[in-house]
């Protein structure tokens, strides 16, 4: 029986093949191939197959949020990210005009660019947003995958599969010879994307409905730097007759790398027959939204693709899991899908690896559902809101029932005059603007991500009463379920986030030096259950310092209390001060998260 060096084995059975590892990862996007990377960073042998022959051809996502910039941190990748990606200030100024060589109707600053949200967005984490398009991202992610042990297969096929007590058979096809084989896996992720097979083989129930709403994207070059640099931005919003993008009314010129790479975004009616392009009515189209009718245009591509509303009420089922767009599918309003898609399995992946490793019970993955659906209903309703929320827009300009063109431009013209509908229809503006902060600036969507299930161990209190906008800000606490706040601590040489003090490859105890006992308890539970766990003491003197006293106005804790912080960040529980058996309180509540309660 060959062996692979990473565990992976070969085994030669009559008229079959049958390749044996860990994990099986279906799909190669944000959510299978950052799954990958997460298993191989945990040492978890795991193999990748997709039925591309390489990752995205078209640009697709491209917002990328705090929350998964963050995660790229964990996993070291973040400056990869942010070599290849728009960086933070040249994201903000989204714009709303009737041509981009035409008259302005106004811009939003977004994605925390305004200088009232700034500090809201700097101080709730070490990463900002930038822009990395699909085309960029899913090569760092499968590169270091692996880099890292992943056996990444292309052109390979996932057909079917069935699970036993001890595994899952998946039959797949190699797309280059024709060839059937399977791969035996303890566990199987399905990840791939809104068509997902292996979820509808899984029969998981959803909620909504797929293809509400039909859109085009023609991808081009062109070089039309002197009408976006001096307002910068990714979404350029172009509101003229004819415009239309998943039902909502308007066009969307996107940037891809500034600026002269350049995708849009355009509508159709998908009850009828799709409609037939070429490249010369894609210039067209190009031409019309730019408002330059004799501008050299490159095409360089053009696809159909539906709007959803859609998610997954169950993510799971034995030693089959789903992740991204296989479990929630949604426009791209709020940029939502490829973030949420690598938070999903990083929700998911510590959880194989601590069951694999045998230092959790396999009770531990049926958590992946209670943490997470919960995450995918929110952000579909939230995307599918957004896009609706454009009508207060179109209404405020008056173009909702505009029903030549001629009506629809004067409509438009109003807002400039000095008569009462003109003043009405530019208050009226204001108002429709301030609305879309919940697209592109919805913090609390962005971050506030709150789990509740077997895997966090409560302490009775609940998260405190939002003060602001819950959706439009986020509130840190350190309930547990709650993700660890940011705070910058460290030493006089070195600055590090809190985050970086509890890598993904253990459990992390934080505590302050009045609670340094929890460290020697730490020590004795952690060798007792078979646990990576490490306990960092914060405090002067001690190897890392609250450098701006930040960390004490946030743990919410005594000095003497203690965080148990999980590998992805969340907190698993807490204890408001030090108990007279601190080893016994953290053993109950480790075996508790872990599944093991009855141990002992």
């Amino acid at each position: 029986m060959p062996a692979f060096d990473d565990g992976q084995t070969e085994t030669e059975l009559p008229d079959s093949r049958v390749v044996e590892t860990d994990v099986l990862v279906v799909g190669s996007g944000p959510a299978g191939a950052s799954a990958a990377l997460y298993l191989s960073t945990l040492g978890i042998p795991n193999i990748m197959i997709t039925k591309y022959r390489w990752t995205a051809n078209t640009p697709r996502a491209h917002i990328t949020n705090q929350r998964a910039m963050e995660i790229f941190r964990d996993m070291g990748i973040e400056e990869q990210v942010l070599a290849d990606a728009t960086p933070h200030a040249l994201v903000g100024d989204t714009v709303f005009c009737t041509a981009i060589a035409g008259e302005e109707i106004g811009r939003i600053r977004t994605w925390g660019t305004h200088p009232a949200r700034e500090a809201d967005y700097q101080l709730a984490s070490p990463s900002l947003v930038v822009d990395i398009p699909q085309t960029y991202l899913e090569p760092i992610l499968v590169r270091n995958a692996t880099e890292r042990g992943t056996h990444a297969r292309f052109s390979t096929e996932y057909l079917s599969h069935e699970q036993d007590e001890d595994g899952v058979s998946v039959r797949v096809l190699d797309r280059l010879t024709g060839e059937e084989y399977t791969i035996r896996a303890r566990y199987l992720i399905g990840a791939d994307g809104a068509r997902s097979k292996v979820a509808a083989d899984l029969g998981l129930p959803y909620e909504g409905a797929m293809d509400i709403a039909g859109s085009m994207n023609i991808t081009f070059k062109a070089d039309i730097a002197a009408y976006c640099e001096h307002r910068p931005s990714v979404l350029y919003w172009v509101i003229q007759p004819g415009s239309n993008v998943g039902g909502i009314g308007a066009g969307l010129v996107r940037m891809v790398r500034p600026w002269d790479e350049w995708l849009i975004v355009w509508g159709y009616d998908i009850a009828g027959p799709p409609p037939d392009v070429d490249d010369e009515a894609a210039v067209e189209i190009v031409r019309n939204l730019l408002g330059m009718p004799d501008l050299d245009v490159e095409i360089t591509g053009y696809s159909l693709w539906g709007n959803n509303e859609m998610y997954a009420t169950r993510l799971q089922q034995g030693r089959v899991f789903c992740a991204g767009d296989a479990v929630h599918r949604h426009p791209p309003s709020n940029g939502l899908g490829s973030n949420t898609s690598v938070q999903d399995s990083y929700n998911l992946a510590w959880k194989l690896a601590a069951v694999l490793r045998g230092y959790a019970d396999p009770s531990l993955l049926d958590t992946y559902t209670d943490e997470r659906a919960p995450v995918a209903e929110r952000i579909v309703k939230r995307a599918n809101k957004s896009s609706r929320e454009f009508a207060d827009l179109f209404s405020a300009l008056g173009v909702t029932d505009a029903e030549t063109e001629e009506e629809m431009l004067r409509q438009l013209e109003e807002r400039k005059a000095n008569t009462p509908a003109g003043a009405a229809k530019r208050e009226a503006l204001v108002k429709a603007m301030e609305l879309k902060n919940y697209e592109f600036n919805a913090h609390g969507v962005d971050l506030g991500q709150f789990y509740e299930s077997s895997a966090i161990v409560s302490d009775g209190s609940e998260l405190p009463a939002p003060t602001r906008d819950p959706d439009l800000y986020h509130q840190v606490s350190t309930v547990p379920g709650s993700h660890l706040p940011h705070a910058w601590v460290g030493d006089s040489l070195h600055r590090r986030a809190a985050m970086d003090l509890a890598p993904y490859d253990r459990f992390t105890l934080i505590t302050g030096i009045a609670g340094e006992a929890w460290a020697e308890a730490g020590a004795a539970v952690a060798e007792e259950l078979g646990v990576p766990l490490e306990t960092v003491v914060i405090g002067p003197g001690r190897a890392v310092n609250d450098l701006y006293y930040d960390w004490a106005k946030q743990r919410e804790v005594g000095e003497e209390g203690v965080l148990l912080v999980r590998p992805d960040k969340h907190i698993g529980w807490r204890s408001m001060s030090l108990p007279e058996d601190p080893a016994g309180a953290l053993r109950d509540a480790l075996t508790s998260l872990l599944g093991r309660a009855g141990e002992g």
